[in-house]
């Protein structure tokens, strides 16, 4: 990472930043008065300054002007940082996940929740209290240094020599032991990652866990974590405590060294007691840049783990980009498979050269055995992923040459594991047309016979139905699902073992009622179960990349009778 990579973060809120840049210029500035007047106050004191300052009580009402100026721009700047750095942090989330949701799915294949949910909340947070707070103060600091040096220097120009050759010695120190706290913090991030992702798991896993009675087990599991998460914390700790400590002790024996040389020059008559004061409280107002350079370094490599993490997040591709392509047509939903072939990244070829054609109106089912590469099928056509060889086609169209956002307006998806909101039932069912009228909801709800019991819920169609709609039964949760595709009133539909949640019971009820559903669409049905492929006007096979078996309804009733 290069301090350059940071940059990128700031350019969005570069001007309120210029604010807190001009307001800690200011302080800086104002900070550089304080040794001069206590100079003079000084000299007031003995009587060696000239006559023409006009006594104490002026220098002291300067100074606490000064020090009522300095405390104004302390408050306006610390509101700033912080304000302007939960500014930051918002809009850090907000494009990451734009940036999440424009990622294809195969980058989903590849990491686990937890690491995006961290990217999302400690990284983010992390690199933005290091941009708005610590990187900003970059330039104040070297304003004080060059400040406090020129007094310096103007003062006494041998003194103001020396303490800059002493800089180097500081900075070698600086990197000694700054360059320790790095790895620990990409550790310290990624150790933070794991931990989450561990939490998110085993939430999902709950009812395994009690029911095989593993609570202990997993609870070690975490402790383990949760215990190398600390131990890292601790050492970063101890060097970061470390790095400004040992740099301070450098700078005040630096300052000790400066004020003996500074005595000397009292005693032989070349150095003021005026300016004996003004140049120790110089010296060390220049000690500060110095210790504060050391915290901005030491907070550098602290935040690197985090800023490595997201910019590599930001460099996956997303998905391919659909600006300047025509919208699909109004489809009637002819389907094609060319020559498709495709494979997962270190996986065996899953479609070998695969040919396919649905008529629009049709409809089409499809078996094979787990890991065939059913879903993949419904991924390809909704171009969630792009084939590695081939074309898929839609009313002769190829996918790729159109907009996502009209191909996939074309397409419902009723699906095994049914998504739900964590919102009402309205809400839900309107989710893919979120302007649609209370009365097409409920007609929707209507159609995929989810009225009924929607209307006896406690609030209607306004009930929360919780988290993934665990206050609904598997039934009620797929029927939703089917009435919020129905609103969408897409040309194809798609119904991926959308009966796996039905009793036999249920299942055939399902069925019969979506005969009427199903027309004037073309459907594909991946399934199974002998009810379903009842519906069907053709039943394929997917074996081994290609259809290996193809039969009509009345060939598919024969065979599972």
């Amino acid at each position: 990472m290069r301090f350059s990579d940071l940059l990128r973060f700031i350019t969005p809120h570069r001007r309120v930043l210029y604010s807190i840049l001009g307001l800690l210029l200011l302080s800086s500035l104002v900070s550089l008065l304080n040794p001069w007047i206590a100079g003079q106050f000084t000299g007031l004191l003995i009587g060696d300054v000239d006559t023409r300052f006009s006594g104490i009580q002026l220098v002291l009402l300067l100074w606490l002007g000064v020090i009522a100026l300095k405390s104004v721009l302390t408050f306006a700047t610390q509101y700033l940082i912080g304000s302007t750095g939960e500014t930051i942090t918002a809009s850090l989330r907000s494009r990451l996940y734009d940036h999440l949701q424009a990622l294809p799915l195969s980058y989903y294949h590849q990491q686990r929740p937890g690491d995006t949910l961290a990217l999302l909340s400690n990284d983010a947070e992390i690199v933005s209290r290091f941009v708005s707070s610590t990187l900003v103060q970059l330039l104040p600091l070297l304003l004080t240094f060059a400040g406090a040096f020129v007094m310096m220097f103007l003062i006494e120009p041998s003194i103001a020599l020396l303490a800059v050759l002493l800089l180097p010695l500081y900075f070698v120190a600086m990197k000694l032991i700054g360059r320790r706290i790095r790895p620990l913090s990409r550790a310290w991030v990624d150790s933070y990652a794991d931990m989450v992702s561990f939490v998110e798991e085993n939430l999902g896993l709950l009812p395994a866990i009690k029911s095989f009675i593993r609570e202990p087990h997993e609870a070690d599991r975490f402790n383990e974590k949760n215990r190398w998460l600390l131990g890292i914390s601790k050492r970063q700790l101890f060097i970061q405590s470390l790095l400004s400590p040992a740099i301070t002790l450098l700078a005040g024996a630096g300052l000790l060294l400066l004020l003996w040389l500074a005595s000397v020059q009292l005693a032989q008559g070349q150095l003021t007691s005026a300016g004996l004061v003004s140049l120790l409280m110089y010296a060390m107002l220049l000690t500060q840049p110095v210790s504060g350079l050391a915290d901005v370094y030491g907070q550098m490599q602290q935040t690197r783990g985090a800023a490595e993490r997201i910019l590599a997040f930001f460099c996956v591709q997303p998905e391919p980009s659909s600006e300047g392509k025509p919208e699909l047509p109004e489809a009637t939903g002819q389907i094609g498979f060319e020559n498709v072939y495709f494979s997962y990244p270190q996986r065996p070829a899953l479609l070998t050269g695969l040919n396919l054609e649905i008529q629009a109106g049709e409809t089409v089912a499809i078996t094979g055995e787990n890991g065939a590469g059913k879903s993949t099928l419904v991924h390809l056509l909704m171009r969630m992923i792009d084939p590695d060889q081939g074309r898929i086609l839609i009313d002769d169209t190829d996918v790729r040459e159109v907009s996502l956002m009209s191909l996939r307006a074309r397409i419902g998806l009723v699906a095994q594991h049914t998504l739900l909101l964590n919102g009402t039932v309205s809400e839900n069912i309107a989710y893919g047309r979120p302007l649609a009228s209370q009365d097409e909801i409920e007609q929707a709800a209507g159609a995929a016979h989810a009225h009924e019991f929607i209307s006896r819920l406690p609030k209607g169609y306004d009930t929360l139905i919780g988290d993934q709609g665990l206050r609904l039964s598997g039934g009620q949760r797929q029927r939703i699902s089917l009435a919020r595709t129905l609103l969408k009133d897409p040309p194809i539909l798609i119904l991926d073992e959308a009966t796996s949640m039905f009793d036999p019971e249920g299942e055939k009820s399902f069925i019969e009622e979506c005969y009427q559903l199903l027309a004037r669409r073309t459907v594909i049905l991946i399934t199974h179960r002998p009810a379903s492929l009842a519906l069907a006007d053709r039943v394929l096979e997917l074996k081994e990349g290609q259809f290996g078996i193809a039969c009509d309804f009345q060939e598919t009733n024969t065979q599972l009778a």
